[in-house]
């Protein structure tokens, strides 16, 4: 079933869920999508039903070489706004990340390790579902949860939407594809509030994500108590790769101060550049697919990366 919630501040803080899989939830069946442009294959799961979120479509893009390979297995990177990614004509504003072509061209270079990759589209819960949910609970001021009420319609309702991901979604797919499912070849990647989501959930499951790709990432109204979150929850270094930049946002509201606010907590708690993060400044980039599809192969080559050398920094 899905999990409705009426009381927010009852949503908010509630009990973790005690971890149980749940992967029946996801129906075996899927369409193949049928588009001469993909590179690649393209399952389509639609209306996927959970317990915990309402139903989502999710697609599960595998490599060209998918099933004739002698590839042990492969990692997958689990991805939000999953509509974005492979066609133009799902979309938000009618151009995809173009993530087929990015990543076949990748690994068939073998500058990343072969890779499946599972897109979660959003739904109209989107803010609530991306918005990290714990920082919020730990924070007792009023003022802050009206905010947060007034512009996303609620309480964050993240944790059961990283429950979806973790409980339900991952056990499906390590079950029915070809996977390394240990932590170091499991990750994520967003842009904006997806980006948010990637660093919240892999200080929420250490054990289960081993990167995380934050593009772009939405920093104004989280910043402050998720900046006193990452402090006390972040994972150690050495074991996890986070990743992050910004383009234009940094003209706006003081972001480019914001994001070199996370850097430094990050440099604090030991993560090195270049090894456990790594992120760039995109100088006049918008904050739109048109900028995410261009850099794409930037965060793909760090946290999929075969070749252990220092990637150079982009200016």
């Amino acid at each position: 079933m899905n999990l409705k919630t009426g009381d927010d501040s009852q949503t908010c803080c509630e009990t973790a869920n005690n971890g149980a899989q749940n992967e029946a939830k996801i129906q075996p069946a899927f369409g193949p999508v049928k588009n001469p442009d993909l590179i690649g294959t393209l399952h389509r799961f639609p209306s996927v039903s959970s317990q915990f979120i309402e139903p989502r479509n999710v697609d599960v893009w595998l490599p060209p070489d998918y099933g004739q390979s002698d590839v042990d297995g492969y990692a997958v990177l689990y991805m939000h706004d999953g509509q974005n990614l492979f066609e133009a004509q799902n979309s938000y504003i009618g151009v995809d990340w173009g993530l087929d072509n990015t990543m076949a061209t990748l690994c068939q270079k073998g500058r990343i390790r072969p890779t499946i990759v599972v897109g979660v589209w959003n739904t109209p819960q989107r803010l609530r579902e991306y918005l990290p949910q714990r920082p919020f609970c730990d924070n007792q001021s009023q003022y802050l949860r009206s905010r947060v009420i007034k512009r996303y319609g609620g309480m964050p309702i993240s944790d059961n939407y990283l429950r979806f991901l973790v409980c339900e979604l991952k056990p499906f797919v390590d079950s029915r594809y070809r996977t390394r499912p240990a932590r170091e070849f499991t990750l994520l990647m967003g842009s904006s509030m997806g980006g948010l989501i990637s660093l919240y959930a892999i200080c929420e499951y250490p054990h289960v994500f081993g990167g995380a790709g934050c593009l772009s990432t939405h920093w104004p109204i989280a910043l402050t108590p998720f900046s006193t979150y990452l402090n006390a929850r972040l994972p150690e270094p050495g074991r996890h790769k986070i990743y992050l930049d910004y383009g234009s946002e940094a003209d706006n509201a003081g972001y480019r101060y914001k994001q070199r606010r996370v850097e430094h907590i990050l440099q604090d708690r030991g993560y090195k550049f270049g090894l456990d993060w790594f992120g760039s400044w995109y100088v006049g980039d918008p904050h739109s697919e048109t900028a995410w599809r261009d850099r794409a192969h930037v965060p793909l080559r760090f946290l999929l990366k075969n070749d252990p050398r220092r990637p150079k920094a982009t200016t």
